[in-house]
């Protein structure tokens, strides 16, 4: 009995041994299996700068730096970490982000300026005599005053006209229209109107003021002599302007000085009349850029049937700039800029957020024109975006970095000045691999 029991006893003990052994193989195999396939997830796609995101390396060493290099796994690219920021969905609805789409279209520029209403000068007529003499009555009294057609503007007592008038009676005497027609140029060469030349040829009298008369309506915009005074040909007597059409002077700002063009409608308000807005159109643009206020000068025409736009009222003017069509994009409250860079937060969803360098073109109203970095069908952040910029921390490197993601479509990256000088082994670097796309 005490044999069997005996022999029972050491059968089980083997068998129990036999197990331990199957059980520690397989699962030592299970184990080194699991390594294996772990060891194949974990290969590094590259070895980077714990200092400096943007230093990549295909193999283990030193940073620029000094310091050692860190493997980044595929498994780390694809992780919620891949994101420049992460959070929660419940706490992206608390801060109130809003997001919207990155839109393509046809975007209309309208070039905001400030100037005043000037006197349009392709009316303005100077006055002069063309003779040596005085002025014996003027009929204006000073700069402002009103004229009409035909209004007598001053009468001028000259010899030298009184002379011309007797030649022609005696060219008139002796009837040679040679004579005659010479000594009648003669007159209006000295200022004569046809009217007093027949007036002359009709009564056959030298008077011996002569009156000059206004050809057209406006307002004296220059007086520069008074009754009595001695005139000769190069004295400016006076300036009259028609007041029917006006100018309108702006300064543009200089980043606006290639959309401007001779023809673009406008339109101009002024203070002096709210709610009222008048229609013209650019006349001219100079060609110099002011070097003080870096701004170029534009002149504006405009009716004035009725002369409510009186020379030196400010005016707010919209310059309707040709449109661009095709064009990509964004509220300009997504718009982050700074001295270096303009960036965009891109909302990935679920959370996720990243950091993408822009190329901003125009701006039209509410909207600027990305010319680099996104593309329809993404979304960007408009609230809460500089709290999100600020959490990603990101510098100059970071967005170089960032520019290299699928969702930012190769944005030019801002240029660092202070970048410490890469060594001879990042020649071998590896580019970031791409985390998916973000669109």
């Amino acid at each position: 009995m005490n044999k069997r029991k005996w022999i029972l006893i050491t059968v089980i003990a083997v068998l129990l041994a036999g197990g331990s052994y199957l059980i520690g193989y397989h699962g030592g195999a299970d184990k080194k299996s699991s390594a294996g396939e772990t060891s194949a997830v974990r290969k590094p796609l590259y070895w980077a700068s714990p200092m400096d995101p943007s230093y990549h390396s295909d193999k283990p060493g030193k940073s620029p730096m000094g310091m050692d290099l860190i493997p980044v796994y595929a498994s780390d690219s694809n992780s919620k970490a891949a994101a420049d920021v992460h959070i929660s969905p419940d706490v992206v609805n608390d801060l109130g982000v809003r997001t919207v789409g990155v839109k393509q279209g046809t975007l209309a520029h309208a070039i905001e300026a400030v100037g005043y209403v000037g006197y349009d000068e392709d009316t303005l007529t100077a006055i002069h005599t063309r003779a040596d003499g005085w002025i014996e009555k003027l009929a204006v009294n000073s700069v402002g005053d009103r004229v009409r057609t035909g209004q007598l503007l001053y009468e001028l007592f000259s010899p030298k006209l009184a002379t011309a008038e007797r030649e022609y009676l005696i060219a008139l005497a002796s009837g040679g229209q040679v004579m005659i027609a010479a000594t009648a140029e003669h007159l209006r060469s000295l200022g004569f109107t046809d009217e007093q030349i027949k007036t002359l040829t009709r009564t056959r009298q030298v008077h011996d003021r002569v009156a000059r008369y206004a050809s057209g309506p406006g307002v004296v915009v220059e007086l520069g002599v008074r009754e009595g005074a001695y005139v000769m040909p190069i004295t400016s007597v006076m300036k009259l302007a028609d007041l029917g059409s006006v100018w309108i002077l702006v300064d543009a700002d200089e980043s606006d000085a290639a959309l401007l063009a001779i023809g673009q409608r406008a339109s101009a308000e002024l203070d002096a009349f709210p709610g009222r807005h008048w229609d013209g159109k650019v006349d001219y643009v100079y060609p110099d850029i002011n070097p003080v206020t870096r701004t170029v000068k534009v002149r504006l025409r405009f009716a004035n049937p009725g002369e409510q736009l009186r020379p030196n009222m400010y005016a707010h003017v919209s310059i309707q700039a040709a449109p661009h069509n095709n064009t990509v994009y964004i509220p300009s409250a997504a718009l982050i800029q700074t001295g270096q860079s303009q960036r965009v937060v891109l909302a990935l969803g679920n959370g996720n957020f990243d950091i993408c360098p822009v190329q901003a073109g125009y701006a039209s109203g509410d909207q600027v024109e990305i010319l680099k970095g996104l593309q329809t069908g993404q979304r960007v952040v408009v609230s809460a975006q500089f709290m999100l910029d600020s959490e990603a921390n990101l510098d100059a490197a970071a967005l170089r970095l960032g520019a290299g993601k699928a969702g930012c479509n190769q944005a030019p990256p801002p240029t660092n000045k202070m970048e410490l000088p890469q060594s001879p082994a990042s020649s071998g670097a590896n580019p970031k691999a791409s985390t998916g796309d973000h669109s």
